[in-house]
């Protein structure tokens, strides 16, 4: 796919680096990655970093080590280069006032004097009157004794762009044609008064030098747009721009009680995912859901084919709800798809200090490696695996009261005695033998298969959900579970 004037795609994701990066900005960056890997696009990673009172070089570091864990690559930017760098704002500020100067010299943009409180007096007198209570133009045609006089009084004059004072029209990509205005889109500022760009004036400017040619971010950036295109007007006519980029809002996503995800919610930050343990193919699967789908009967996927099918025409203008357990239910899928070999290596952070609360010198390996083809069929997020192994590497398995008293109810200790010793008879060479063992002990008490089992199971484990119990006896071994098993008769006896 081409752009409207038949150039190659080009889409650029530039985050301010402010905080933990938010799985909203991560969704902004997959859509525009995605559109530029299905058209054989290029992707430009641009860091907004402007504003020194909130940006931290902590932040950008952050911002670029997640892109990489995510393997959301760039073609241009930060730590790759590329024709137009640099990629950040701040080592951008020459380019930013001398486009300011040629608009002001065009007649695109003018000073304005007005002060703080003068506009907040004309904004409440217009609301009083029932106006729009934007910008009202009072500066826009001063005359040089006037501009003279201002600055005697040692006012400092703002930048304003003029805006046009037809309607502007455009084409959204996901919500069609849309239609500002005047009233709606008053003269905006660009300059700060000490001569510091604002955003709405190097986000645009960037984007015409970088040659972007689709620009897909929030909807809450939808109010600038009107702005943004005629700015592009100003900036084709002094020969800055080449052209329009196509835009395209990109959905609300939505938190708890249908409020819009901010960066407070707990659920928000990519960190929580990463130190979960999601998969980044399984984050990035869900995230591509919010405001796309793949197919009707089809939640989960793989990013290749995510990428083959993408097209920016089919995401829906609707707010989409983050759902954390959905997105949990399709990383396990993807935990699912991973070779043994693959999830056993992908587990290993969580099998050591500071997640395992087992000494090293108690890590089994080859436990490990029988355990993980059962415990893969079973976890939903990585760190879930700690919990499911621990009784293997600990020497006693965990203290869990309540799962103990769930499962140790009256008649217990016969039961556990009648198991004992049809587990030390047993054959320890095979899962389905212990099986057995237990079933017996369940119907020489009267009682099927899955009451008989949850006592053995929180002697031996310490808890009443887990990976296959049988499995797990025959990894943690005959000595080790017959030991358990007289420990837990102990305590009942106690």
């Amino acid at each position: 796919m081409a752009s409207a004037s038949g150039s190659p795609v080009r889409v650029r994701f530039c985050p301010s680096p402010t905080g933990n990066p938010h799985v909203g900005l991560v969704r902004t960056a997959l859509f525009n990655w995605a559109f530029a890997r299905h058209n054989q696009g290029t992707m430009v990673f641009r860091i907004e970093d402007t504003d020194a009172a909130r940006d931290s070089e902590e932040s950008y570091s952050q911002l670029l080590d997640s892109l990489r864990w995510l393997g959301l690559d760039w073609d241009e930017g930060p730590e790759v280069g590329g024709p137009h760098a640099p990629y950040r704002q701040s080592q951008r500020m020459d380019i930013y006032q001398d486009v300011a100067e040629k608009l002001l010299a065009g007649g695109y943009a003018y000073h304005c004097y007005c002060t703080t409180e003068e506009l907040d007096e004309r904004r409440d007198a217009a609301r009083a009157a029932g106006r729009p209570s934007g910008y009202d133009g009072h500066c826009r045609e001063l005359s040089a004794e006037q501009k003279a006089a201002y600055e005697a009084e040692g006012r400092t004059a703002i930048v304003r762009f003029r805006m046009p004072d037809e309607p502007i029209t455009f084409t959204d990509l996901v919500r069609g044609e849309l239609t500002f205005t005047p009233d709606n889109v008053p003269d905006y500022g660009i300059v700060r008064a000490n001569g510091a760009p604002l955003y709405t004036l190097v986000n645009p400017v960037d984007d015409a030098l970088m040659e972007i040619t689709h620009v897909l971010r929030g909807e809450d950036l939808l109010s600038s747009t009107p702005r943004q295109i005629a700015l592009y007007k100003a900036l084709i006519e002094l020969g800055v721009a080449k052209g329009t980029p196509a835009f395209g809002h990109l959905p609300y996503v939505m938190g708890e009680g249908n409020k819009k995800l901010s960066k407070r919610d707990p659920q928000a930050s990519l960190n929580i995912y990463r130190e979960r343990g999601f998969l980044p193919e399984g984050l990035l699967n869900y995230l591509s859901l919010l405001g796309w789908s793949f197919s009707a009967d089809q939640d989960v996927f793989s990013i290749s084919d995510m990428i083959a099918k993408f097209d920016v025409a089919d995401v829906n203008a609707n707010p989409a709800r983050f759902d954390l357990k959905k997105a949990e239910s399709i990383n396990g899928d993807h935990i699912r798809m991973l070779d043994v070999k693959a999830f056993t290596a992908a587990c290993e952070p969580w099998l050591t200090a500071p997640h395992a609360n087992w000494a090293p010198e108690d890590f089994d390996r080859a436990a490990w490696e029988a355990i993980a083809p059962h415990a893969q069929t079973r976890v939903t997020v990585l760190s879930d695996i700690t919990a499911n192994v621990d009784f293997l590497f600990l020497k006693e398995p965990v203290e869990d009261e309540a799962s103990w008293a769930k499962a140790m109810k009256e008649g217990s200790d016969a039961l556990l005695r009648t198991a004992r010793e049809k587990l030390e008879a047993a054959d320890w060479s095979s899962p389905e033998s212990l099986k057995e063992a237990v079933l017996a002990a369940g119907e020489a008490h009267g009682l099927k298969l899955g009451k008989a089992q949850a006592p053995v199971r929180v002697a031996v484990t310490g808890r009443t959900v887990g990976l296959p119990l049988f499995e797990s006896l025959e990894i943690l071994g005959k000595e080790r579970t017959l030991a358990r098993i007289d420990a837990a008769l102990a305590k009942l006896v106690a």
